[in-house]
Parts: structure tokens; C-alpha cells; sequence
């Protein structure tokens, strides 16, 4: 992997984390949503899939 597709991973997990704890917060926050934690889970889930294909591109592999 190049050092550029390493810095693209890298910020992409930062930002997967900042945008799971809004989306954690803002549901635990309002209570007219529900599950919390599901919706964190998911987040991150959807942001994993992104990432691994981000990382399959990366290497030739996709």
C-alpha cells in the first residue's frame, strides 16, 4: 500500500469513529429514537464495509 492509500485509511477511520460517537450521541440524547446501541453498531458496520473496500481497491485485489 501506497503512503497515500495509508493516510486515505487512516482519516477514514477517524472520521468512522467521530460520525459513530454523533450518531451514538444524538440517539441516546433524543428520546424518540431507539436502541442506541444498534444504531452505533450499524454505523460502524457501514462504515467497516466501506473501508474494506477502500482497502480491496487499494491492493489490486477488487
Amino acid at each position: 500500500m501506497s503512503t497515500l492509500a495509508v493516510l486515505v485509511v487512516v482519516l477514514l477511520v477517524v472520521v468512522m469513529a467521530l460520525v459513530s460517537g454523533v450518531v451514538g450521541y444524538a440517539v441516546n440524547r433524543s428520546p424518540a429514537l431507539n436502541g442506541p446501541v444498534m444504531a452505533g453498531a450499524a454505523t460502524v458496520a457501514a462504515f467497516a464495509a466501506v473501508l474494506a473496500v477502500v482497502v480491496a481497491a487499494g491492493s489490486g485485489t477488487a
